[in-house]
């Protein structure tokens, strides 16, 4: 596939003009405040500013970028969830639509913490392949979905400034062994196929450096 950089970013144009429309400030923030300090806090802390490294930052986040991945650990009877966890999937199984609007309109209020890299070796090669992709290997610039800064175009593609590296990388791997399915068009799964272990850690660390 020769046109996936320009396929990737078309598909980003062209939620754009949705996306923002989705970006509301819909929920109560209140009662998302005490979901995120009864049911969230002991992995992702009240503010959604995790501080282990294999759980996400969420302080920041699109609210219907948050919305959609909570929805999808849940699994419809019969079915597999599009996002395989057996640490989220008791998390959300009680949480209603409601409850999942409210925490994810609250975490997208919170502030970001900038990030830590672990490798400081692969930032460079990282930045490399993030802002300009591996045109041998049909590679997209990440920038081209994720923003040269890493705030995304949301709702379909996340922020991932300042992310933690480990995180990063897991959910890459989880792509590639397709526990993760959730990805608009199939986009990440196609993206990571391509993509060395060497390429997948050091686009993790330079994310950390994103602001």
């Amino acid at each position: 596939m020769k046109l996936i950089g320009t396929t990737v970013a078309a598909i980003a144009l062209t939620f754009s003009g949705l996306a923002f429309a989705d970006s509301s400030n819909a929920g109560d923030v209140e009662k998302g405040k005490e979901i995120a300090a009864g049911v969230c806090a002991g992995c992702h802390n009240p503010d959604g500013n995790s501080t282990i490294p294999i759980y996400p930052v969420l302080a920041g986040q699109e609210p219907g970028y948050t919305a959609k991945q909570l929805n999808d650990f849940k699994a419809a009877e019969g079915e597999v969830a599009k996002r395989d966890s057996q640490i989220m999937a008791p998390m959300v199984a009680t949480l209603s639509e409601d409850d999942i609007v409210n925490v994810a309109a609250y975490y997208a209020q919170q502030k970001p913490q900038p990030g830590t890299v672990s490798d400081a070796s692969l930032v460079e090669e990282g930045k490399r392949l993030y802002q300009g992709g591996n045109l041998l290997n049909d590679i997209p610039a990440c920038s081209s979905c994720h923003s040269p800064n890493g705030q995304g175009i949301p709702p379909h593609y996340p922020r991932i400034d300042g992310q933690h590296p480990g995180y990063v990388l897991s959910q890459l791997q989880a792509f590639r062994q397709g526990t993760r399915k959730n990805d608009t068009n199939e986009t990440m799964q196609t993206i990571v196929s391509r993509m060395s272990e060497q390429e997948m850690k050091a686009v993790s660390e330079y994310i950390a450096t994103l602001r």
